[in-house]
Formats: C-alpha cells, structure tokens, sequence
C-alpha cells in the first residue's frame, strides 16, 4: 500500500511553525509497512485541498491529512471532503456531547463555532478524540481511503495510535518495510563510499543503500520495501556485520546512536568519571552529554572558561604556558585538560581551546583552529584540528572531534 500525507495551513507555508505532523506519520505508517510516496503541504485555501485530495485519491490508496478541522472560518477541511464525495455534513450526537464535557471541563461556553465541530460529513466515520474537539475522519470508498485528523501535534498523535493504525494494521496483504541504519564517524563521505564500494556493489538488489552525511558523521540506511521482515532484517544484519572487517575504526553504532550517546553509555557502564574544560565551544561539549539522562551518574563539572584570567584562575593554568605559546596551543589545551581532570578527580579530562572567530585569525592560527586534549590517570594527548570557516560549524565539528578523542580514550586508543 501507497500513502501520500497532506499538511494543510497558511502557517506552515509562511515559515511560522515546522511541520512535525508529516515526520511522524510517514515514520509510523512505515512501522506497519505502508510505503509514503508523497507529501504535500498546502494552504487554507479550499481549492488547494480540493486539489490534493483529488492528487491523492488519483493515486495512493491512502490518503492521511492534518489541520483545518477546527472552529474557525479557515478550517475547511470537512467542507472541501464533504464535496470530493458528494456527501453533505451532519450534526454527529457523540461528538456533540464529548465537545460540549471537554469545553465544560474547561470552563468554556459552547458557542455557533463550537457547532461547527459536531458537523462531520456523512460519508464519514468519526475517530474519536480524547483530547480536543476536532475528530479524526475516516472516509473509505472502494479502494482508497482518506483519513483527517487535527494539526495539533498531541491530538494527532493520539489518534495516530489509538485509531489510525489499528485500523490499518488490519488490511489485509500488507508487507513489511524494513529501514536500519549504520552510524559511522570520523570519514568523510567521498572517502567512505570509495572504501565500500565493492560492499556496496554486492548488495542484494532488493537492500537500496543511501548516504546521511551529517556533521563528522554518516549514517548509512539499507532499506527494503514490501518484504518479508524477519528475513530482510537478517539479511541487513549480515550486511552491516561485513563492513566491521571494511571500515572496523569508522563505526560508531546503528539507528538513533550518536557519538556522544555511545560514550555516554561506555562511561555509564565502565563506571568512569568525565570533566571538561572548554573555551571556543561555549559549554556545547558539556551540553552533549548533559542533555542526555543519567548523565549525572559520570559528568562531574563542566567549566567555560572563555578569558584567559579563567583559564589561570578556576582551572589553575600556568600564565607562563599563556605567555609563551597563546591561549590557542597544544600546551594550554593539555594543561587545561589535566588541571580539570585534577580539580575534580576524574578519570577523564577533555579540553577546547581555539578561535571560532569571524575575527581573531593569524597566518600562524586561522579562524578554525582548534586545539584540543584529553587526559588521564596514563598521560594527556592533544590534536590541532581545522574546523572550518562559520563560528557555528567550528564549534560544531570540535565538539564532535572532542567526543571522538573522548571515545578513543575511553577504548584504551591512542593515548
């Protein structure tokens, strides 16, 4: 079965709110093996949702729709599903009294806008809401259907799995779609598709590869569509396992895995203690890992010691290592990583030191350098990196050089 998702409202349009919506549908109808062929956003206007309903109903065998089901003289979308079907809306009693309960709970009048939501056209069946007055509308008609539901992202939600997918779960002849992901890290893309290439040219025809480059890392999807999923996720399984001999450094782990989550775990379960020192990164490396639950059981202190007076003050740096070779420099970047490893007893310190810039750059250190370091009860090893030419880029990719190290570190590599 084929979808296509239709985002309605001038809002979305306009840049004023994201559209989440599409995201988690198209990831949910995966999950019961619905293939998303298309997705289209379109404004309040009744012409364009007349036209993407007739788009989809043309060509998919499901449609899903959110937003223009609520109270206001915007929201039309009953009206234009209404028309598509030659149907006409009706006043529904149980969506009546739910809109009526929730809007007494609320201490909210029931007013002629209110009315308006208890109207659902009659070729449709209602799909109840648990947490708004908007329902969900499930239209069937030969093969196609058509599904609405609200624009509120927790309604929707809701919906989603309470009736859509119970619903669709039950069609019949439905195949799996199976998506896995390998997460690697520290190559770049042309780099890491030139080591692959004979793995990736003696893939099953049936596994369709794609490259997600993202800052320092790529992730790598094997997809297959309309499968049996037990064996297809096999058969994937004993793909990625082949690029362990190909690429054995490069792997960081599958699916949501980041670096930092990885080393979040390593550090959680080998019960080891983290402290950084940062200055070019602003406090992004320690928010890495805050962000993060249960960071608390190994992250001790985290210290954004941006001047040169807080290098030598909170961290104790020597002045003289400043004086000599600068605040960006191998010897400051050690030193930092060590006097915060020392301070706080921890088993690992990581430290940035370099110029984010737009200004601040030298033949000697242009904007981009970056020094960083990190130490341990067995010594302390830095590395000057490049990391670009955009202030957000640069503090970006040395947070993630900084992980990288932390993680060798942690593996007992390169220290």
């Amino acid at each position: 079965m084929k979808a296509m998702i239709v985002t309605i409202g001038d809002e979305l349009l306009i840049g004023h709110i994201t559209d989440t919506n599409a995201t988690y549908i198209s990831q949910k109808l995966n999950s019961v093996g619905i293939i998303v062929a298309e997705r289209m956003t379109v404004s309040d206007d009744p012409q364009q949702i007349k036209y993407a309903l007739l788009h989809g109903l043309a060509n998919y065998e499901l449609i899903i729709t959110t937003g223009g089901l609520g109270p206001t003289s915007d929201d039309r979308t009953k009206d234009v599903l209404a028309h598509v079907f030659d149907s006409e809306l009706v006043r529904d009693p149980e969506v009546e009294r739910h809109v009526r309960d929730l809007l007494a709970r609320r201490n909210i009048p029931f007013n002629s806008y209110n009315y308006t939501q208890v109207l659902v056209p009659k070729c449709s069946e209602t799909l109840f809401n648990a947490h708004g007055t908007a329902p969900g509308l499930w239209t069937q008609e030969d093969e196609s259907i058509v599904v609405n539901l609200p624009g509120v992202p927790f309604e929707m939600r809701w919906l989603m799995e309470e009736e859509v997918l119970p619903r669709l779960r039950k069609i019949p002849s439905r195949m799996d779609i199976v998506h896995r992901t390998l997460v690697t890290f520290g190559i770049a893309e042309s780099l890491l598709a030139e080591r692959i290439a004979g793995w990736e040219k003696a893939l099953p025809s049936y596994l369709k590869l794609a490259y997600l480059p993202a800052p320092n890392m790529v992730r790598l999807r094997l997809s297959a569509y309309e499968v049996d999923g037990d064996m297809a996720n096999a058969d994937i399984e004993a793909q990625f396992r082949k690029l362990y001999d190909i690429i054995p450094d490069n792997i960081v782990g599958y699916d949501t895995d980041t670096l930092q989550s990885v080393v979040h775990r390593l550090l959680r379960d080998n019960s080891m203690s983290l402290a950084v020192a940062e200055s070019c990164t602003g406090g992004r490396l320690a928010s890495a890992f805050t962000a993060m639950p249960g960071a608390s059981d190994y992250f001790l202190l985290g210290a954004t010691t941006y001047s040169n007076a807080s290098k030598i003050g909170v961290l104790g740096v020597n002045p003289e290592t400043i004086e000599h070779f600068g605040a960006v420099s191998e010897q400051t970047a050690m030193e930092m990583a060590e006097c915060v490893r020392r301070i706080t007893g921890a088993d690992f310190g990581v430290a940035t030191t370099g110029i984010a810039g737009p200004t601040g750059g030298s033949d000697e250190k242009p904007v981009g350098t970056v020094w960083i370091a990190v130490a341990t009860a067995h010594g302390c090893k830095a590395v000057m990196r490049n990391c670009g030419t955009h202030r957000e880029q640069i503090m970006d990719r040395a947070v993630a050089y900084a992980i990288e190290m932390l993680r060798d570190a942690v593996l007992g590599r390169n220290m």
